[in-house]
């Protein structure tokens, strides 16, 4: 799962980490270490520009500022995109919501690295059943071991506000989700990398949930975004996990967990978890 995410790198940056030629400053975002659904967040994308020249139908990799909450194009209201923040990667090519926008309208999501929070493993149980809500409780930042940023696999999508005028300013909505994925459950490899021997904290991304957000290395970056490419089972073998050992997870201030908190110290790693022993 992914419900919340830190991303405060500048545009500018990521123009060239995804080789962007195109994005407009007046989309600019500000810093965000407590990304929640409904937020706007940036996305990678490729599609011909709007008013390009001469009518050039060619891809262009643009930087755009999408909100988080995929609102599908039939849907009668946008309400529908606060439960649509993610998408399951076995089931993205099938579910009606997802599948139009699957075939043609991939994007990639960069972010500094996603909250998850731990509970006991008892109450974890009931909740892979589906016997009750997990509580939030000790959260957890989940980042690249090397500091780079992650790109999250997304979709994007349109829906037209029919209440309003053509030329009004908010008459389309441009929306977006985060694909997720199988979490990984090959232990940390190194103690004090997202997890210790103390029985204190994880020792695997699966011991904090059971999903997390399909992460894309950058070899397959340019497939993903080519919406020139449609054929199913060709994309679908791009949502394969990457290799294990690539994250790690630390635990962070619980302060994370009202989204009214928002700044760098949210993402400074804990000596030991606030809510003791989960494991």
């Amino acid at each position: 799962m992914c419900g919340r995410y830190a991303a405060s790198r500048k545009p500018e940056d990521l123009v060239g980490l995804f080789g962007v030629q195109k994005w407009e400053p007046e989309e600019t975002l500000a810093p965000d270490w407590n990304v929640a659904p409904t937020k706007d967040v940036y996305a990678v994308l490729e599609r011909p520009l709007k008013d390009s020249d001469a009518g050039d139908p060619s891809p262009v990799r643009q930087l755009r500022a999408l909100k988080w909450g995929l609102v599908p194009s039939w849907a009668k209201s946008p309400d529908t995109g606060v439960k649509m923040i993610n998408a399951r990667a076995e089931t993205v090519h099938e579910k009606p919501s997802y599948r139009r926008p699957f075939a043609s309208r991939r994007c990639l999501l960069p972010a500094d690295g996603y909250y998850e929070w731990v509970t006991a493993s008892g109450e974890r149980q009931l909740e892979e059943q589906g016997k009750r809500k997990r509580p939030r409780k000790q959260p957890y930042f989940v980042t690249p071991v090397d500091g780079s940023v992650m790109a999250m696999a997304g979709l994007y999508e349109f829906w037209r506000d029919r209440t309003l005028p053509d030329d009004h300013p908010r008459a389309w909505w441009v929306t977006c989700t985060v694909i997720t994925t199988e979490a990984e459950k090959e232990p940390f490899p190194l103690l004090g990398e997202g997890g210790d021997d103390s029985g204190a904290g994880p020792r695997s991304l699966a011991e904090i949930h059971p999903r997390m957000p399909l992460v894309l290395t950058e070899d397959r970056w340019a497939a993903w975004l080519d919406p020139s490419s449609t054929d199913p089972d060709e994309l679908r073998s791009l949502l394969a996990p990457p290799p294990a050992g690539l994250l790690r997870a630390y635990p962070v201030a619980t302060a994370v967990s009202d989204v009214r908190n928002n700044g760098p110290e949210l993402v400074t790693e804990l000596e030991a978890p606030e809510s003791g022993t989960l494991f």
